[in-house]
């Protein structure tokens, strides 16, 4: 390891470079971004700026950004033939809440295990807030490097509220029922809309989970995991959202129940909200400031001006988990490296690298976000300023658990049970708490009926 490449390795980016490597190395990255596609600003960012610094920083050294357009649910498993066998790149995008299933799997090793204990004296883990930190930590141990957090909210088209006789600028919905209430006055007027957009089904992988099922979930009071770290597997709070399912896509028709089962349903729900079929859409501030921006496939017209946001209320007021009156829930990406890299020192060296005010403010000018970094600020974005001052302080997370995964699989099958029709709640519930039983054991779920 060079000089240059243990300065970089710790931080110190000011070091003075030093010979190049005898021999060429080669270096693999890959992310779901694809310049002019899915998170553009992304593969922007690492294509014309991260890389170009690093390699004139690093003469002998070659990295090139392998562009992935496909679902999550697609890298994950891509990612996981890859470290099973030897293969893949050498720095990836991952999800934190895969960590511990890929850990106990055998598939990942933290940070210092791949690349030595150097990797523990990186600058940066102090400029990391606590949060951010714990979306790449497992059992005390790094296993890659947070790029930043996020929120969840309702996305509005403040155009077609205002078309219903609603008051787009202050509709903030205290309950279920009034958000089913607008959904309604929507439908009134526009009968061939699906005004109201809440994930489910498998197709649309932890999106379902995450933007669905977990945000109706907190609303009853509830969580996928009890305080006892067991799994839930029957109660009320399943029954009423799943019964918020049924009415969306069965009983009313307020939302598209087609989207929710086709392959591509999350871009043909992308699309509803862009077109105007749909004007309550529950999703990650990743919507706004990926999906809906000007030069996007499903932009906005005059976003800034029609696309509003609102908070996602409990079932009844002070019902909500914790006894809030709303609810969100927070996730995180960032990059892991590959166990099996023939690189280790260079990709650890790529990967702080990329994690440096420098580069993650140029990343910001491109897209700015909630960033992991407490000494990198959201630049002048007053959607995304405004929302995380907002909903960050009423946040929680997914269950740091080697079954999540496997049983979020299993939620996405229950609320497709429900939303197709091919079962009733009390059913889906009822299959759901049989496979989450046989995936965790009994031990390890409660039922609170």
């Amino acid at each position: 390891m060079s000089n240059r490449l243990r300065a970089l390795a710790l931080g110190l980016v000011g070091a003075t470079a030093m010979a190049a490597p005898a021999f060429a190395v080669d270096l693999d990255v890959t992310c779901r971004c694809v310049i002019g596609g899915v998170n553009s600003a992304t593969a922007e960012w690492i294509e014309n700026s991260v890389i170009p610094a690093f390699e004139a920083a690093n003469p002998g050294v070659n990295v090139r950004l392998n562009q992935f357009g496909g679902e999550d649910a697609q890298l994950t498993q891509q990612l996981a033939l890859d470290f099973s066998t030897g293969a893949g790149p050498d720095v990836s995008a991952f999800d934190g809440f895969l960590i511990p299933s890929f850990v106990e799997g055998g598939l990942l090793k933290s940070l210092d295990e791949v690349a030595g204990a150097e990797v523990n004296d990186w600058s940066g883990w102090d400029a990391l807030s606590e949060g951010s930190r714990a979306l790449m930590l497992y059992d005390g141990k790094y296993y890659g490097i947070p790029l930043g957090t996020d929120v969840r909210m309702i996305h509005t088209r403040k155009d077609i509220l205002a078309e219903a006789g609603i008051d787009a600028d202050t509709w903030q919905p205290t309950s279920w029922e009034e958000l089913l209430d607008a959904a309604r006055a929507i439908k009134a007027i526009k009968p061939d809309s699906f005004p109201l957009q809440i994930n489910a089904g498998v197709a649309m992988g932890e999106a379902t989970t995450m933007q669905g099922y977990w945000l109706l979930l907190l609303g009853t009071g509830e969580s996928v995991i009890g305080e006892n770290g067991k799994f839930i597997v029957e109660s009320q709070g399943i029954l009423d959202t799943l019964n918020l399912y049924k009415t969306v896509y069965v009983d009313e028709q307020l939302g598209d129940q087609r989207a929710q089962l086709l392959a591509d349903g999350r871009n043909r729900s992308f699309a509803n909200f862009r077109d105007g079929v749909t004007a309550l859409l529950l999703e990650g501030d990743y919507f706004y400031r990926s999906v809906t921006p000007e030069g996007s496939e499903f932009a906005v017209a005059n976003r800034d001006e029609v696309q509003g946001w609102a908070k996602v209320p409990a079932q009844e007021p002070g019902k909500g988990i914790r006894g809030q009156d709303f609810v969100t829930i927070s996730g995180g990406t960032g990059f892991v490296l590959n166990p099996n890299t023939d690189s280790p020192a260079e990709a650890w060296a790529f990967l702080s690298f990329m994690n440096e005010p420098e580069q993650l403010s140029a990343f910001q000018a491109l897209q700015p976000r909630i960033t992991a970094r407490t000494d990198v600020e959201i630049p002048d974005s007053p959607f995304l300023t405004e929302t995380s001052q907002t909903l960050l302080p009423l946040t929680t997370a997914r269950p740091n658990d080697p079954n999540y995964n496997a049983v979020s699989s299993e939620i996405q099958r229950m609320t497709e049970a429900v939303v197709s029709g091919e079962l009733s709640p009390e059913e889906a519930m009822a299959q759901y708490k049989a496979s989450v039983t046989a995936i965790v054991g009994a031990d390890n779920v409660v039922s609170l009926l």
